[in-house]
């Protein structure tokens, strides 16, 4: 975050770390090593929410390539549930329901991704 060309310090780099990883706004003041009163103040000053959105979105990439990883595990698993004749048949219909939603949404996804790039290009073209 902070660094050559910065424009938070260390102690908001620190609260910034802080805010992503306690409970609440005031652990985070007291994890940072600053009072509450002052880190109010920096959540409304945009350079520091600019670096806050950044680490967030920085944290939430991460999860979700974690996830990513776990995506064929997690496929497996549901799809042994619906066919697990050992299964409850409500199991295995929540199961199926699931793996039915999944698809369209993955197909519904790539649509919508199709279009997008589609109109981006008929919008480079019309510049």
């Amino acid at each position: 975050m902070a660094g050559h060309g910065s424009k938070i310090g260390r102690k908001q780099e620190a609260a910034i770390h802080a805010l992503l990883t306690q409970r609440n706004t005031e652990e985070a003041a007291r994890v940072a090593g600053i009072s509450k009163r002052t880190l109010i103040p920096w959540q409304k000053i945009p350079d520091f929410q600019a670096a806050h959105m950044e680490a967030r979105r920085a944290s939430i990439s991460q999860g979700d390539a974690r996830l990513q990883h776990g995506y064929g595990a997690a496929v497996s698993t549901m799809l042994k549930i619906m066919v697990d004749p050992n299964s409850s048949a409500s199991v295995r219909l929540r199961a199926a329901d699931r793996v039915m939603d999944r698809g369209k949404q993955s197909i519904e996804t790539e649509d919508l991704g199709d279009r997008v790039t589609a109109l981006e290009q008929h919008a480079e073209r019309l510049q």
